[in-house]
């Protein structure tokens, strides 16, 4: 038997325990974490750690407890990954919320792949298997998205590859984090769809996207009767679009986002080239003007 079928034999943590003494070449490292990922190990639950990075906050708890009764009755069928972070402690990866019900099931161990990787890479890995295989609502994918463009300096081309999309559907999902908090929440709970949300992006005046939003729901109109609805908003010549002319500059419109984000109305930014200008704040209503001065003394 060969030397490396003799580590393996000795169980993986024995295996992880022999790379901390040896040099750490890409090649090993490489070697074994193919090793590792093609074989799992019980690991103590109580041994295993959150990922801090994990990219959903809330689970549902309905479907936690199915997922209890489940594991009770067939046991775990899909393993968790972890890394290792020090002797006989672990980090998870991706499967939270199967370690979470496995808890309340009762059960001491759970089966697990365990990986190398640093923080970012574990960052990496947990939120494209987390976009690949959980049921996340619209606005996590978009911030899955974003967290990959932001904190692993992914592009979207990239990372469209990473996560078997086409890039368009990448930034359609992304362009979802421009909308107003309200309509982000209805994404949140599902009570708003994202073909809906794709329609509402098409108006670029924020309170007309709230007032169509709020029309959306309270009529439950269906993606197409929304968009026709847009279409004629566009049509009457009731939404406000930029002139084809004007080339804005990449910053000032992150500005300007961020700005209508915050104080949840649209907003024009001015600017020389000389670095002068101006900041123009739209309102339809005082309750809106009054909203928006509580905003910015906030």
């Amino acid at each position: 038997m060969s030397k490396k079928k003799e580590q393996l034999g000795q169980g993986l943590r024995a295996l992880l325990g022999n790379i901390e003494k040896v040099e750490s070449s890409q090649e090993l490292k490489k070697e074994v974490v193919q090793e590792l990922t093609k074989n799992t190990e019980e690991i103590l639950l109580e041994n295993i750690e959150i990922n801090p990075f994990q990219p959903r906050k809330e689970f549902n708890h309905d479907e936690l407890l199915d997922l209890v009764q489940s594991i009770k009755t067939l046991g775990l069928i899909q393993p968790i990954t972890v890394r290792s972070i020090s002797s006989n402690k672990f980090q998870i990866i991706s499967g939270e919320r199967r370690w979470r019900a496995s808890k309340l099931a009762g059960l001491k161990t759970i089966p697990a792949y365990i990986r190398l990787a640093d923080d970012q890479g574990m960052l990496e890995m947990a939120l494209v298997e987390n976009i690949q295989r959980s049921d996340l609502n619209p606005l996590e994918i978009a911030l899955s998205y974003q967290r990959l463009i932001d904190e692993c300096q992914l592009q979207h081309e990239t990372l469209a590859k990473r996560v078997g999309k086409e890039r368009s559907t990448v930034t359609n999902y992304i362009r979802l984090l421009k909308l107003p908090p309200d309509i982000q929440s209805a994404l949140k709970n599902k009570s708003l769809s994202m073909g809906h949300a794709r329609a509402l992006l098409g108006i670029e005046d924020t309170a007309k996207q709230l007032h169509l939003f709020k029309k959306i729901i309270s009529e439950s109109l269906s993606v197409r009767n929304a968009e026709q609805l847009i279409r004629q908003q566009k049509k009457d010549g009731n939404d406000i679009k930029s002139s084809p002319n004007t080339i804005e500059h990449p910053e000032v419109r992150k500005m300007k986002d961020r700005l209508a984000y915050l104080l949840g109305s649209k907003i024009d930014i001015q600017r020389s080239a000389k670095g002068k200008g101006k900041i123009v704040i739209h309102f339809n209503s005082d309750d809106q003007l009054n909203n928006i001065i509580d905003q910015i003394e906030d």
